[in-house]
């Protein structure tokens, strides 16, 4: 059965790109974060006209 494509290509743009660090993730409890989308979402928004 023929395959697509060598083999000694295999990975060659991978290998390729530039190795970047990943950031720095600061961890937010859930609690903070979840109080944060609720104050967005609900709080911020509750000036509006309701129907």
């Amino acid at each position: 059965m023929p395959s697509h494509g060598s083999l000694t290509k295999a990975g060659k743009v991978r290998n390729q790109t530039p190795k970047i660090q990943p950031k720095e993730k600061s961890k937010e409890s859930p609690k903070s974060r979840n109080r944060k989308e609720f104050e967005k979402r609900v709080l911020k928004s509750g000036n509006k006209k309701q129907s």
